[in-house]
């Protein structure tokens, strides 16, 4: 039986919109396997928020294709929106309930497509932002630091 791998993400955006990082820790029991974090020169928290969470699902089919995979964020927009919204979204033709465009299609799209190719089992969980955790501070601190200094993290 194969080990969970647990993944956190976080989005940080100097300026909404301005300079913007993005962090993610994965983790596969009490140990740490991966680090990264990426930025972009003028971008938004919310787009932050999902190429973090687009970079993690990335890393699990390019590291390990059909395990366990649980997706830890603490973005309300990401999670309600991989979890609920996208369905009517898509139903929609990419409209809201309010009949606007949906706020980063591109991402969204690139999201979705990605979660319907991954062979393995993947559960989102919400976890409280600030809020003490280890990894998802580390997250957020990756993130920063890649808005901060404009440069991505590897480790």
């Amino acid at each position: 039986m194969s080990k969970i791998i647990e993944i956190y993400t976080d989005g940080s955006s100097l300026g909404n919109p301005g300079r913007g990082g993005w962090g993610m820790v994965v983790t596969s029991g009490t140990k740490t396997i991966k680090e990264l974090g990426g930025y972009e020169k003028n971008t938004t928290n919310n787009r932050m928020e999902l190429m973090s969470v687009i970079s993690a699902i990335k890393y699990i089919i390019e590291n390990h294709k059909n395990g366990d995979v649980i997706i830890h964020a603490d973005s309300t927009y990401v999670l309600g929106g991989v979890t609920t919204w996208i369905h009517n979204w898509e139903k929609n033709g990419w409209r809201t309930a309010n009949k606007k465009q949906v706020l980063n299609k591109d991402l969204w799209q690139e999201l979705i497509a990605l979660v319907r190719t991954f062979d393995g089992k993947l559960s989102w969980q919400k976890v409280k932002g600030h809020d003490g955790h280890v990894h998802n501070e580390r997250a957020d601190t990756i993130a920063t630091e890649c808005s901060s200094l404009q440069k991505n993290y590897i480790l």
